[in-house]
């Protein structure tokens, strides 16, 4: 994992001095200072006091908040060691929103020390799309910690489900039992769903028999049986988290649409490659798109038309959007996805963010992180030049004001 340098453990004050702002928020402030101080952005602006901080002059440099992936899987598949180290999809049941990707996630796993290295400070990870509801996924700042728990940010941050041809495969074709069709996977989303309701009616019910009890002196009735498998998906009735759905294709992308609203559930559409085929249909239902991973071969039919097009329709249309790897990009090459969408038509400022502010904002954990801003933690990028263009590269990053090793 990556180490904490020792430079500001002397010092409770850095100040970053003469470099330019770009941030989706400040916009872009050419000899800029940011103060940072016990872990978050004192203040921001030019000309300020620098009496008592150490001094990083960062002339000729731009300061940028640290992107945020907010679709990976990071943590939970070493591909370096084989099936030892493929622990993020439990596909022994097609329905498993019970198991917590924070229980898979390995601080020690070789492709996090790649993070930091695109300019990346926060990633959102968690299970697979193996089945049709798989579990929790939380939010992790890529700091030096022998243990996931002092990394989190938030968890959970969703409930990870999956349509299209990940489950169908995995449940149908290989192991011969439901879902075998796309409407056999909404189905078993409807009929989780529903089991959730049934259960917050049953917990309702007992609540009331017990104050029925109390008013009448008798002895309370025995409280119904805790379900693990349903306490995660009452969180997503009662709104406390979001879904968040892996659809590729456009049907796909409508029918969970359909079933949040249904349910009156909050969505966010993972993947969303075909976005751009119902583009106001998604603009009028409000929910906002993860769009990725687009830098890679066409792995199934359902990603053959995969590209920043999407990106690029659903921005231009007002959806928020945001940009991820699914991992199956280097980390290291973060960057290349504003790049892109910048050549196929973003400006730089709507590219920024999408994997800054936006992804944010998306994974509700914008009053912490998302942009440079006084009282928000100091999660800082030091690029030698503008961040998308191409010779540009980190030279410094900090983490909760920590400067960390950019070293393999």
């Amino acid at each position: 994992m990556l180490v904490h340098t020792d430079a500001m453990m002397g010092n409770p004050m850095i100040a970053l001095v003469n470099g330019t702002l770009f941030c989706p928020i400040q916009g872009k402030i050419e000899n800029a200072t940011v103060l940072i101080e016990n872990e978050k952005i004192k203040e921001i602006g030019t000309n300020l006091s620098l009496e008592g901080a150490e001094i990083f002059d960062v002339t000729g440099k731009y300061i940028v908040p640290g992107f945020i992936d907010a679709h990976t899987h990071q943590g939970l598949f070493d591909g370096s060691i084989g099936w030892a180290g493929m622990d993020g999809n439990e596909m022994t049941d097609p329905i498993t929103p019970h198991v917590r990707g924070i229980d898979s996630f390995n601080p020690f796993e070789p492709s996090l020390k790649e993070v930091v290295r695109g300019g990346v400070t926060c990633i959102n990870t968690g299970p697979g799309s193996g089945n049709v509801v798989s579990g929790e996924t939380f939010t992790v700042k890529v700091i030096e910690s022998p243990i996931v728990d002092d990394m989190i940010l938030r968890a959970p941050s969703g409930l990870k489900i999956a349509l299209g041809e990940n489950p169908k495969r995995t449940h149908g074709q290989l192991n011969k039992r439901m879902p075998s069709t796309r409407m056999g996977i909404a189905a078993l989303i409807r009929k989780t769903f529903t089991e959730a309701l049934n259960y917050i009616d049953e917990k309702e019910t007992y609540q009331t028999k017990v104050r029925n009890a109390m008013e009448k002196g008798k002895d309370p009735p025995a409280p119904p049986k805790r379900n693990l498998m349903l306490d995660t998906v009452v969180k997503v009735l009662q709104r406390e988290i979001p879904l968040h759905a892996h659809a590729h294709r456009a049907d796909d992308i409508a029918t969970i649409i359909r079933i949040a609203e249904e349910f009156s559930v909050d969505l966010v559409l993972i993947h969303c490659t075909e976005g751009n085929k119902i583009t106001n249909y998604i603009v009028e239902k409000g929910y906002p798109a993860v769009i990725g991973p687009t830098l890679y071969w066409v792995s199934k039919p359902e990603t053959r038309d995969r590209g920043f097009k999407t990106v690029v329709d659903l921005v231009k249309a007002g959806v928020k959007v945001a940009l991820q790897t699914d991992s199956l990009t280097p980390m290291n090459h973060f960057h290349l996805l504003p790049m892109y969408a910048i050549k196929e038509g973003l400006t730089p400022e709507e590219a920024l963010k999408c994997v800054t502010i936006n992804p944010a904002e998306i994974l509700n954990i914008s009053n912490k992180i998302g942009s440079l801003e006084a009282g928000k933690d100091a999660d800082v990028v030091i690029w030698s030049g503008h961040p998308f263009e191409f010779y540009s590269k980190v030279e410094k990053v900090f983490i909760s004001g920590k400067e960390v090793s950019l070293a393999t």
